[in-house]
């Protein structure tokens, strides 16, 4: 279901597919996904903007709560950056959700570079709607 859910939710989301991101592992509850740091996504000061961090996160959090079958939508979200991203860096998010209730989820997204370093921490809510991904099966 959280395979069928995602793919889905790719066939629309434009940005996603536009950050290259890829997804690694998917779960109902959980998502894997990676990209790689390219040099239109760098600041002033030659890091990753911080958006970029924000984005991959964010994508993480959607396609984890998304998975179990039910719409969902992120109601708050806050983020810590924590390390600086270069260019060419690949850097992978890891969404776990925390606890889940008819309406709201909660989950966490540890952000990582390639030398397995802590670049971010991402906490983020969602709103569960009563609206499935596929309502007619």
């Amino acid at each position: 279901m959280a395979r069928r859910v995602v793919n889905s939710m790719l066939d629309q989301d434009h940005f996603t597919r536009w950050m290259k991101m890829e997804v690694v592992s998917l779960n109902p509850g959980s998502c894997e996904i990676k990209m790689k740091v390219r040099k239109e996504m760098l600041n002033g000061f030659s890091i990753a903007h911080g958006s970029i961090t924000y984005a991959l996160a964010d994508s993480a959090l959607a396609f984890a709560s998304n998975g179990r079958g039910y719409k969902c939508v992120s109601i708050d979200t806050q983020i810590s950056h924590l390390y600086p991203c270069k260019e060419s860096d690949v850097i992978v998010a890891v969404a776990k959700e925390v606890n889940r209730s008819k309406s709201l989820g909660h989950y966490e997204v540890q952000i990582e570079n390639q030398d397995k370093r802590l670049v971010a921490h991402f906490k983020g809510t969602v709103y569960i709607k009563n609206e499935l991904w596929f309502p007619n099966e």
